[in-house]
């Protein structure tokens, strides 16, 4: 008796643990709810977005809108998102500000591919520590103040704090947009140097972009110096020819009728590059 007891007992052990394999097999065959990828954003998710907290979405001309949509679709088909920081994940709203505040830069350049040479996003929570070149909008102070990036701009990667992109994305009066900056970079990292020098359209054009861009640039340079002066191009430009582009761009953008005024040859140069005029735009009250 003991023996078929200890063996009814072996039996039902079996069973229990048949049953549990088959348990687990079926749970591993689906997939992590966390590991589940975003949902496919549409026009129709990302619209109301773009005209709640994207401000110069409300001044870009209606008949522009469909030429950013498509540079979004485009954007978030191909880029890689990635939390950094200890940002617990990358929101759709994340994802549409940066994806718009960086196309809007291609809307005006349809024969552009949109960031080839670009695979990730890296996304902090605020500004990080980190390696790289990137510093802006920060008080004079101490080494380890001054290694505090908002923003940075690599051979196929842009990093980016959140704060600093929304931010840029809700004002239009400051000259200072941090995906419009790095994203600038992108652009002018796509012939593999990082100069001030896009790729323009014809190789006769980059004599007198390098005139107007030299001679403005050696203006800010001056202004950065001088205690007195207010330059109206954030004086971080005064770093090197590749930030002063990546800062004249933002201008370009956010304060376009005063460069317009201040800086017109600069401002025509931009404005022939980017295939935009926006001091023209008028914007939607909605």
């Amino acid at each position: 008796m003991t023996g078929l007891f200890i063996a009814l007992i072996g039996v039902a052990l079996l069973i229990v643990a048949v049953r549990l394999w088959h348990r687990d097999r079926d749970r591993s065959d689906q997939p992590d709810e966390a590991a589940l990828p975003d949902a496919p954003l549409t026009p129709e998710i990302w619209e109301p977005i773009l005209q709640e907290r994207f401000l110069l979405f409300r001044w870009l001309p209606a008949e522009l809108r469909p030429r950013l949509h498509e540079r979004i679709a485009d954007f978030l088909a191909d880029k890689r998102f990635e939390a950094c920081g200890g940002l617990e994940r990358v929101t759709d709203e994340m994802r549409v500000l940066i994806a718009a505040q960086a196309c809007l830069l291609l809307v005006g350049r349809p024969q552009d591919p949109v960031f080839p040479r670009l695979r990730s996003i890296l996304v902090y929570p605020s500004a990080f520590r980190d390696r790289g070149r990137r510093v802006f909008g920060l008080e004079d102070g101490d080494d380890t103040e001054r290694e505090i990036r908002l923003g940075e701009s690599w051979h196929g990667s842009v990093i980016l704090a959140w704060d600093s992109v929304r931010e840029g994305a809700a004002g239009s009066d400051d000259g200072v947009n941090v995906v419009m900056h790095e994203f600038a970079h992108q652009l002018d990292q796509a012939d593999g140097s990082v100069d001030g020098a896009p790729l323009l359209d014809r190789g006769a054009d980059y004599t007198d972009w390098a005139e107007v861009l030299r001679r403005d640039y050696e203006s800010l340079v001056h202004a950065a110096n001088d205690p007195r002066a207010d330059p109206l191009l954030d004086p971080y430009g005064a770093e090197d020819p590749a930030e002063f582009f990546a800062v004249a761009t933002e201008t370009f953008f956010e304060l376009s009728e005063a460069l317009r005024d201040e800086h017109p040859d600069l401002y025509r140069k931009l404005s022939d590059f980017y295939g935009l005029d926006p001091a023209t735009w008028e914007c939607d009250p909605r």
